[in-house]
């Protein structure tokens, strides 16, 4: 018998798609056609449907020979969205679905099409009017494939395949302590872009400037290209012209220019053209740094209140995304007075990353390397290194991104450690101008009352995450009042996770576990194990909001979700929640002074 995936890759072979190709950036402002909505849905269980040609979109009562599907009659699934969530006999399935929609489109002569997907997870194939047209792999970043050449004039059928089975050598790996959920979980659009069309392009605030703006845009097309870049509200106008390779690069000031930051997260209307391509932004303007044990945004000390955010929907079931799941989770963050929100453990929606650009919280934003990765096999690392890659390019832009994060928790091997030394290579050539970090578990401990925060990947780091969980499960919350943190790095640290569940509503004294009293206890003596730390420069507790997890199965208390959360999976705060926002609310208070404005 052949394994699953095997079979998949047998078959998918078969088919030859292609990969998929570069990503366009800022998909959600170029001119496109919408194809969220319904689609028709048919559950593959038993990874049947290339050798039945599913993709061909047959009609059974026409079509010659024998066809035992039919999409016209079939269910539908809402997209974006996780079909864990939407069939209740899917909430656990991990396997393939095949989806299927029709669409009129009419391509202009001299233009490109791209079929663009804000995320599938986690295997994708595409096929446009019955012909392969690409495949992806990752469950948290976008991919574009050009269809222009299978388009007709007319109606079009797309018919995409999406597996979540979980392997060993897929990114996250096999065992992670979160929901698998499935599907078209984020945006689908056919983008249309002229002959030469502006592909992407970075424009950042100069470190150790306040005025200078540098960057590049690169265009897709024969020949060179006039490139155009204009800020009306500072009365810029830039021009200039493409290299062989399709880059135009410039630098100029902007007298007047306002810095994003937190507390006045100013965004100025940018727009790029070339030839007949035109593409508009909304960036802000700042800069961040790692001095010392400092970080430093707009040339001064911030410290990073924070909390960290798994992107579960806030008021129902399953995977959040768009705007009004985002307004409501970062509403939470907001409400307990945060600057800063850690997004765990893969990169989030692109409508949570424009919204936090408008709302002022600063983000941390990482691929999900968790725990069991096989940092040996190097397709493992190019599959992290793809997924890098995809995250820089569509949030480069994003002034609320700070921080790319290379790992979780991974463990220190010799392998991993040259795999993150070489993946933050990758992200600085990629972009220079935000800082690399990663959370670690790997702490040395001398003795009972030390913690030596030892990881030799924080050498490749500019601002380092420690995950530790004393009082929950090490130990108890008073062991953290004589605990010793030794920094031999010398570099800004952020208290990337700490906490403990807390089924809401169920109450004891302090040291009872499970209960709101014993959460609030841990974050009473983290907190003041915190305020100790001259090196310690934020901090992200884990978690806003409880979250599904399979392996959560105490019954009657966790039943299926990680209790961790500040906010019930129903959206009552729990006691914890007023002990971190007291905190935050006293931080805000006394270090208005270094708001990095």
């Amino acid at each position: 018998m052949v394994p699953m995936k095997r079979a998949w890759m047998i078959l998918a072979a078969a088919v030859s798609p292609a990969l998929a190709g570069p990503l366009l950036q800022n998909a959600l402002n170029r001119h496109s056609i919408s194809l969220n909505g319904e689609w028709h849905a048919i559950v593959d269980s038993r990874d049947g449907g290339l050798s039945r040609r599913y993709y061909r979109n047959a009609d059974p009562f026409t079509e010659p020979g024998v066809v035992e599907y039919d999409f016209a009659t079939a269910p539908v699934l809402r997209v974006p969205g996780d079909w864990n969530s939407q069939w209740p006999e899917l909430l656990l399935y991990e396997g393939t679905v095949w989806y299927q929609r029709t669409f009129s489109y009419h391509l202009e002569t001299g233009h490109h099409a791209f079929f663009h997907v804000g995320a599938a997870n986690y295997r994708a194939q595409v096929w446009m009017n019955g012909e392969a047209l690409c495949e992806h792999e990752g469950g948290f970043t976008p991919f574009d494939c050009d269809a222009t050449s299978l388009l007709k004039d007319g109606e079009n059928v797309v018919v995409v395949s999406v597996n979540n089975a979980r392997h060993a050598d897929d990114i996250p790996a096999r065992d992670f302590d979160w929901w698998n959920y499935g599907g078209l979980t984020r945006d689908v659009s056919l983008m249309d872009v002229r002959a030469a069309y502006i592909e992407n392009y970075s424009l950042q605030l100069e470190r150790g400037s306040a005025t200078r703006i540098s960057g590049w845009i690169k265009i897709n097309g024969a020949g060179p290209q006039v490139v155009t870049v204009r800020i009306p509200d500072l009365q810029v106008t830039q021009t200039a012209m493409t290299d062989s390779s399709g880059m135009a690069r410039l630098a100029f000031d902007s007298a007047g220019l306002e810095r994003w930051s937190p507390e006045r997260p100013r965004l100025y209307a940018v727009e790029i053209a070339s030839g007949g391509d035109r593409v508009t932004d909304e960036i802000g303007f700042r800069t961040i740094e790692a001095r010392g044990t400092e970080i430093l945004l707009n040339g001064r000390p911030v410290f990073l209140r924070g909390i960290s955010l798994h992107e579960e929907a806030p008021n129902r079931s399953g995977r959040a995304h768009g705007d009004d799941d985002a307004r409501i989770l970062f509403g939470w963050a907001k409400e307990l007075g945060c600057n800063f929100v850690r997004l765990a453990h893969y990169p989030h929606d692109e409508h949570a990353i424009r919204l936090a650009d408008r709302l002022g919280l600063l983000l941390w934003s990482e691929i999900p390397l968790w725990q069991a990765i096989d940092f040996g096999n190097a397709a493992v690392v190019e599959k992290a290194r793809q997924q890098l890659n995809e995250m820089i390019e569509r949030d480069r832009n994003r002034a609320a991104v700070i921080f790319w994060s290379l790992t979780n928790e991974s463990r220190a091997t010799p392998e991993r450690n040259a795999a993150v030394h070489q993946l933050a290579a990758t992200a600085r050539s990629l972009d220079s101008t935000r800082l690399i970090t990663a959370a670690t578990n790997q702490i040395s401990r001398p003795d009972p009352h030390t913690m030596l925060l030892d990881d030799p990947i924080i050498a490749d780091l500019d601002v380092f995450g420690v995950n530790e969980y004393i009082g929950w499960y090490q130990g108890l919350p008073a062991d953290l009042d004589t605990m010793t943190w030794r920094n031999p790095f010398n570099k800004p640290m952020v208290v990337s996770e700490f906490g403990g569940d807390a089924k809401q509503g169920f109450h004891g004294e302090a040291d009872q576990r499970w209960t709101e009293e014993y959460q609030e206890n841990i974050y009473n003596h983290q907190i003041a194990a915190i305020r100790k730390l001259p090196f310690a420069r934020g901090l992200s507790p884990w978690i806003l909001k409880d979250f599904r997890s399979p392996v959560r199965q105490l019954s009657g208390i966790q039943d299926g979700y990680n209790r961790k959360g500040l906010v019930s999976d129903t959206g009552e705060r729990k006691k914890a929640f007023f002990v971190l926002q007291k905190y935050y609310q006293e931080l805000a208070a006394g270090t208005e002074a270094a708001s990095g404005r």
